[in-house]
């Protein structure tokens, strides 16, 4: 005989109920084959795990050493269904998220809770990438999912638009730019702007950028270009121009440096959820719900409580 289970599971039942009878009804079997079970386990261990006697059965000692570790088998493959039957419902299993670094103060805050309580048996783990790898680490499995700006270009890796975020203007405080409420989009004529690398995977928040000046005919001298929003930030505080850079980059409150609106026009980006489509991690699911309900909509309570600090700065 080959130990299962089962034969744990009948030894463990009666071994606490100590009488055979009451044992097979616990275990929802007749009497004789409970029997029989119990002696071919006693055969395959090679030690008599029971003594019998006219009103049941009580433990040996070799019995009592086999409980704890059977009770144990028993308790780890109960565990182990129940992570299994939970990563199947989306509660359970591991989820790399990749997110870019301008996402990190407006997406996580409100996506990260979100999903922890949805699936609170959830191995998460977090990883920081540029707009340069973040596609690239979707696609090569790297992280699971990733939070990201379009446009996403490979054709196995599909992108879900959750909302549009509003590109505004850094400047250091001290610029005369920091006296408007709102800055003409004409001012950028006598301005550098610290600007994007023109790397395919940036590409479009670039173009959304070159498109946004030419359409307005303006043509700002450029110097020096960065990956992240710190990195942009960083620059313009040490005098090198002036960026274009996400909305949510004034959570960052830098000191020495404002944040203005653009006066006669406005321009967007997006944030989206890319993962592959043959992935079969089914934490996809409930971290795209959460992904739908903390960003969705337009924009989040934390931009709102900073729609007034470019006023309150000039």
């Amino acid at each position: 005989m080959t130990m299962e289970l089962r034969h744990l599971r009948y030894f463990v039942a009666l071994a606490e109920e100590l009488h055979f009878g009451r044992a097979a009804v616990r275990l929802g079997m007749a009497q004789p084959p409970l029997s029989v079970q119990i002696r071919a386990l006693e055969t395959e261990i090679g030690a008599p795990l029971f003594e019998r006697h006219a009103r049941g059965v009580r433990l040996t000692a070799a019995g009592q050493a086999f409980l704890g570790p059977a009770r144990d088998v028993l308790e780890g493959a109960a565990d182990a269904a129940a992570v299994a039957r939970d990563a199947a419902a989306g509660r359970g299993g591991r989820l790399v998220l990749g997110y870019m670094h301008s996402l990190a103060l407006g997406a996580l805050p409100r996506l990260l809770p979100l999903l922890r309580a949805a699936c609170p048996g959830a191995t998460l783990e977090l990883r920081e990438l540029d707009a340069s790898t973040n596609e690239a680490a979707v696609v090569e499995g790297l992280v699971t999912a990733g939070l990201c700006r379009p446009p996403v270009r490979h054709p196995d890796v599909i992108a879900e638009v959750l909302a549009p975020e509003r590109l505004i203007l850094a400047m250091p405080d001290s610029s005369a730019l920091a006296h408007h409420d709102a800055v003409p989009v004409a001012a950028l004529a006598d301005q550098t702007l610290i600007g994007l690398p023109r790397a395919a995977a940036e590409a479009g928040l670039a173009a959304t950028i070159s498109t946004f000046l030419e359409r307005h005919g303006v043509r700002p001298r450029t110097r020096q270009s960065f990956r992240t929003v710190q990195t942009a930030l960083g620059l313009v505080l040490a005098g090198e121009g002036v960026a274009i850079v996400p909305e949510t980059a004034a959570l960052m409150a830098v000191r020495g440096i404002a944040f203005r609106r653009f006066a006669e026009d406005e321009i967007w980006t997006e944030t989206a959820l890319c993962w592959r489509s043959d992935t079969r991690n089914p934490l996809i699911t409930p971290l795209l719900d959460a992904a739908r309900r903390a960003l969705g909509g337009g924009p989040s309570a934390l931009l709102l409580e900073h729609e007034q600090q470019p006023a309150r700065q000039a």
